[in-house]
């Protein structure tokens, strides 16, 4: 029995900002949203395993799991573009590598019916980036300290009866210059794009979920973010020429309306060892 059958059909979906290996990583959430979908193509749009906090001291099972169920679309034919962030900026040292299905660029460019989408993580636009590494890489630790932080607080919120609050969102929301930061980077991605002709164009980095369309005096472009799985749980999806955002939903999950058959053969279940070796023996067969 084809699994996929039962799962919600995605033209294509891009998922950035997972931040696997951190305490704020919503991996459980993400897995099931995975298991939900069956997508064409797969676009990891950066920061997937942050690895400038990668500890071997904190890596939960439920991380590992997100990593063979990839690893099990790839073995299933999907089309996977692993696009590179600054938290995994190791992975551009191999930039164009190919196997099967599966290829790590640093931008992808596609055909969406007649229009053209520019797809990139969008850390090259980050000044602090560029010029303080080091300065980035300490705020990462104190925004990982926060999320444990926001943990403790929700706790005692449900507790309480009260609903669940975002202290990252309400810096972000409130600063100044987080919002200057965030507003330039977004005029920056649309400007880039209107003056290269894409009709959309598709970042991560910056954790703010969006689709809107912008004009200016030289032409319009539609900006899309696809947000992060550690405090928005976002993803965006493309599906019969038209983008929407996917929030993540507890009662969607919890109503078993997309319930896997307990007998159903799970990608999870294969060791990644497993997965990669048949993941290059289709490749050189395919050769």
């Amino acid at each position: 029995m084809d699994s996929n059958k039962k799962k919600r059909k995605v033209s294509l979906v891009v998922i950035s900002d997972i931040h696997l290996g951190t305490y704020g990583c919503h991996a459980k959430e993400l897995l099931s949203y995975l298991k939900s979908i069956n997508p064409d193509t797969v676009i990891l749009n950066g920061d997937i395993i942050d690895v400038w906090q990668f500890s071997k001291r904190y890596w939960p099972k439920s991380h590992m799991k997100i990593i063979k169920y990839i690893f099990g679309w790839i073995s299933q034919g999907k089309e996977i573009y692993y696009i590179t962030g600054n938290h995994d900026e190791i992975m551009r040292k191999f930039v164009d590598f190919e196997i099967g299905s599966f290829s790590i660029k640093n931008k992808v460019v596609l055909e969406l019916g007649a229009k053209k989408a520019w797809f990139f993580h969008g850390d090259v636009f980050d000044v602090t980036m560029q010029h303080s590494k080091w300065l980035a890489k300490l705020g990462a630790i104190g925004y990982d300290t926060l999320i444990l932080i926001n943990r403790g607080v929700n706790f005692i919120s449900k507790f309480l009866g009260k609903g669940k609050i975002s202290l990252s969102k309400k810096i972000k929301d409130s600063v100044k210059s987080a919002i200057k930061f965030i507003n330039d980077f977004e005029e920056t991605a649309i400007d880039i794009a209107i003056d290269n002709k894409y009709d959309y164009v598709v970042c991560g980095h910056i954790h703010k979920p969006a689709i809107k369309k912008v004009e200016n005096d030289k032409g319009s472009v539609t900006y899309l973010n696809s947000g992060d799985w550690v405090e928005n749980l976002t993803a965006l999806e493309y599906h019969k020429n038209k983008w929407s955002i996917y929030k993540y939903n507890d009662d969607d999950f919890k109503k078993n309306t997309l319930k896997l058959q307990e007998d159903e053969e799970d990608v999870v279940d294969k060791t990644a060892k497993q997965l990669f070796g048949e993941l290059v023996a289709d490749f050189y067969l395919k050769k």
